[in-house]
């Protein structure tokens, strides 16, 4: 790991090196690829949805034995889950430095959380969602743009991330689109206080990600992904795949069998009785507006994701992408990753500042 060569208002709020956040993406970021990130100075974040109770335990367990004892990471979290409080609870337990929430988490939870030490960062789509979370006390929050491969709608990073910047005064981290120093560089110029990567970090020898499955990614070029509402009923980005063009051209009846065999293969892997299920489904109705075919197709969609991302069966499975997979042609480490990534911006930025004219800053 490269020493620190840039500060910023979240380095200091999380302890970590560099202003470089590996997002949580379910079967994806598990304890090898965080705790490799934070190992190279990132902050790296477990990906728990796809995980029940007694998993995201052990994986908290193991990336703790995995790193220098201290090491901040974190873990991302459904807000809306049933069982939230209990998982907050683990991560208070063993001393986990950040949660990250894909949905904003309640008022109380937030503080629950900031009582015991640890640094609330929700992801949000939106400046009214910054300024929300903001107020019932978040330290930090992740913006993505739509380049990225998560439901976050089509204004892009260049676009969203000013408005978010512009309505809270709170460490912003930029995600959608980056991939190297340059990125980062441009992050920071706008005020953001670090930037985060998903499919840069799922293109690394550090990804347990199948080696078939990575190769297969960087085959694709920057038309190679498709926002599809047919996968989970939310626009979700995924490469373009013959299953994934095939799910496109096919008729909702169509679809109802295969989603219900695998919504009862989720239930199956994941533990939970139909009232969990149900109780979920309507959390998730009540957040997000979905409909009830909208939260038949999000129940089967993990192990959608499974079969393509731990199994390697891209058959059966779909491969969620940031647009950003065109630009990548290579699987460095995380150390290796981040010390570029860190090291090009560095450089990018002192050379930027000799465009300013001596003596009037």
């Amino acid at each position: 790991m490269i020493e620190q060569l840039i500060r910023t208002p979240f380095t200091d709020l999380v302890g970590v090196p560099h202003p470089v956040v590996q997002t949580g993406m379910g079967w994806v970021s598990g304890p090898r690829l965080v705790s490799a990130t934070a190992k190279a100075g990132g902050l790296g974040i477990l990906a728990s949805a796809t995980m029940t109770f007694e998993e995201l335990e052990k994986a908290i367990v193991e990336v703790k034995g995995r790193i220098p004892e201290g090491t901040p990471f974190g873990v991302n979290l459904r807000a809306d889950a049933g069982d939230a409080v209990d998982r907050c609870r683990l991560l208070i337990d063993y001393g986990v430095k950040v949660a990250s929430f894909a949905l904003a988490p309640k008022p109380e939870l937030i503080a629950q959380l900031k009582e015991h030490g640890i640094v609330v960062m929700p992801s949000i789509g939106a400046a009214k969602h910054a300024k929300k979370v903001a107020s019932w006390g978040a330290d930090a929050v992740m913006v993505q743009g739509g380049e990225g491969g998560g439901h976050t709608g089509p204004v892009p990073t260049t676009l969203l991330l000013p408005t978010v910047l512009d309505a809270v005064d709170i460490p912003v981290i930029a995600a959608g689109g980056f991939f190297d120093g340059r990125g980062l560089a441009a992050a920071l110029s706008y005020g953001a206080a670090g930037v985060g990567m998903g499919t840069r970090f799922l293109l690394t020898s550090d990804s347990a990600v199948p080696q078939a499955v990575k190769e297969l990614y960087l085959g694709y070029d920057l038309t190679g992904t498709v926002v599809t509402a047919k996968v989970d009923g939310m626009p979700h980005r995924m490469l373009r795949t013959d299953l994934v063009s095939e799910i496109e051209e096919t008729s909702a009846v169509k679809r109802l069998g295969p989603t219900m065999k695998r919504t009862l293969e989720f239930k199956r892997d994941s533990g939970m009785s139909w009232g969990r299920l149900l109780s979920d489904g309507r959390a998730m109705k009540k957040t997000q507006g979905r409909t009830l075919g909208q939260m038949a197709l999000a129940a089967n969609t993990p192990t959608m994701l499974k079969a393509g991302l731990v199994e390697g069966d891209t058959s059966a499975g779909v491969l969620a992408s940031g647009q950003v997979v065109g630009l990548i042609d290579d699987l460095p480490s995380c150390e290796e990753l981040i010390d570029r990534v860190v090291t090009r911006a560095a450089a990018e930025l002192t050379r930027a500042r000799g465009y300013v004219v001596e003596g009037l800053l």
